[in-house]
């Protein structure tokens, strides 16, 4: 069997290092698992070449709403985020899901972060949303989201509306009026951060999405003060050992040694060229 990550850029993708160790561990070594540069225009082409061999896909930016059109059925939490980062083949037929939120749960229990009373999300895009489904299923019913022009708020509104969350929207120049909250999320890339670290950094505990290079800067501020910090790895490994269990109906998942995988993965990166 196959299965692949797509997206634009694809090469820095930990999917591989943590499928690749998910199907060693359970044995399956007749599976594949790829990374395939894919832009929004060669999707439907892709997608539709496809033969029976093929379990399922990941998909990452910025294919995560492009394919809802693309697919037989959806889920209903991945149409209320507005994106399917999950392609299933059963049957068939094309099912999408989203198993970002999950990620993003695991990885704040994980950590050991109790459902917020307040929490701020820096940023709007599509892991903007997922981390306000995330919460919403945590129990929060309200939350602010901080950009950097009301009018980038728009599709993360419409989220929040389908979720049924009360959203407040500012910018980040009002920024230090949004902190007294028991979380903040950042979306942000890498660095875009950075500026914010010392207004952030007495917040109780801060899931960052950046997991390299690590801590960000943010994080280091927040972990000076004796706050939580969570970093973007968690996440992509506890959304990807869901993803497993869908494409292969199995739950004996080895996170572990996936975690082992991403994380060895992660370092062998950062090590300067010899």
């Amino acid at each position: 069997m196959r299965a692949a990550v797509l997206g634009s850029p694809i090469a820095h993708s930990l999917s591989p290092s943590l499928h690749r160790a998910a199907y060693e561990g359970m044995g399956l070594h007749d599976w594949r698992y790829e990374a395939i540069e894919c832009d929004e225009a060669g999707l439907p082409g892709l997608i539709g070449g496809l033969g029976p061999e093929w379990a399922g896909l990941s998909l990452t930016m910025p294919l995560k709403r492009a394919v809802l059109p693309l697919l037989d059925t959806v889920s209903e939490l991945a149409l209320r985020v507005g994106g399917a980062n999950t392609v299933v083949f059963s049957g068939g037929a094309r099912h999408g899901d989203n198993t970002d939120v999950h990620g993003i749960v695991q990885a704040l229990t994980e950590a050991g972060v109790a459902p917020p009373r307040a929490a701020t999300i820096l940023g709007g895009g599509a892991t903007a949303a997922s981390a306000l489904a995330a919460l919403h299923e945590m129990g929060l019913d309200e939350a602010t989201l901080v950009v950097r022009d009301r009018a980038r708020a728009g599709e993360t509104a419409e989220v929040a509306e389908r979720l049924g969350t009360a959203l407040t929207v500012q910018t980040f120049d009002k920024i230090d009026i949004v902190l007294d909250v028991d979380l903040v999320v950042s979306t942000l890339p890498a660095g875009a951060a950075d500026g914010l670290a010392d207004l952030v950094a007495g917040v109780p505990a801060l899931f960052d999405v950046v997991y390299a290079p690590w801590p960000t800067r943010l994080a280091s501020a927040v972990a000076a003060r004796g706050g939580t910090t969570i970093g973007g790895f968690p996440m992509l490994l506890h959304q990807a050992v869901r993803q497993v269990e869908m494409m292969t109906g199995r739950t004996d998942v080895p996170v572990e040694a996936m975690r082992a995988a991403g994380k060895t993965a992660i370092v062998s990166r950062a090590a300067p060229a010899s």
